[in-house]
């Protein structure tokens, strides 16, 4: 992960200025004033919605190294990001989706974890439209998508959601899913 921050000037930007999201650096209530269709209201609309603040990451530990433990603490706060970029929920077909996404893109153990064992977890009438729609959107974007830990979201905050999706090579799931055959519409979440 390090490397790949390391050969973008993005990635070597965040890397030097060691930026933190929390509720301390983040401006919450400004967020709420972004337009809609903004990176930053859409991240705003997404900790409201899920009820979760960028306070809900733990610190790294065990880890001896400073600078790859700054690497993983980035990771772990840009999550959230994450599923706000990709235009995810956090219910158990979102989070194996971003989870999909994460592990092709870090190879960590943890993301690999919860993409393979997390999608045993789905319900019956979920496994169908995982095998057709999420799984195969999550691997086309974790492969085709810029190194998402290398994106500095802070910086973003009112770049439209759409502008950003384009220049990382993301394709909205939305669209994915409405291109699929009419026998998916039999299929409700």
């Amino acid at each position: 992960m390090r490397s790949k921050m390391e050969s973008s000037p993005e990635g070597v930007r965040i890397l030097s200025e060691r930026p933190r999201i929390n509720s301390r650096t983040v401006d919450l209530e400004r967020l709420k004033m972004y337009p809609e269709g903004t990176l930053g209201k859409a991240y705003s609309n997404f900790l409201v919605n899920n009820k979760v603040t960028p306070d809900s990451r733990p610190m790294v530990q065990f880890v001896e190294d400073v600078n790859i433990a700054y690497v993983i603490q980035r990771y772990r706060e840009v999550h959230d990001l994450i599923h706000t970029t990709l235009e995810m929920s956090t219910h158990m077909l979102g989070e194996v989706t971003v989870k999909w996404v994460e592990a092709i893109q870090t190879r960590l153990p943890m993301c690999i974890g919860g993409a393979v064992f997390g999608a045993t977890r789905l319900k019956p009438k979920h496994r169908a439209l995982y095998r057709n729609y999420y799984l195969p959107w999550a691997i086309q974007t974790g492969n085709n998508s810029q190194f998402l830990v290398n994106v500095y979201f802070e910086k973003r905050w009112d770049q439209p959601l759409s502008e950003l999706h384009e220049e990382l090579r993301i394709q909205s799931f939305n669209l994915v899913k409405t291109k699929q055959p009419q026998a998916s519409k039999d299929t409700k979440l």
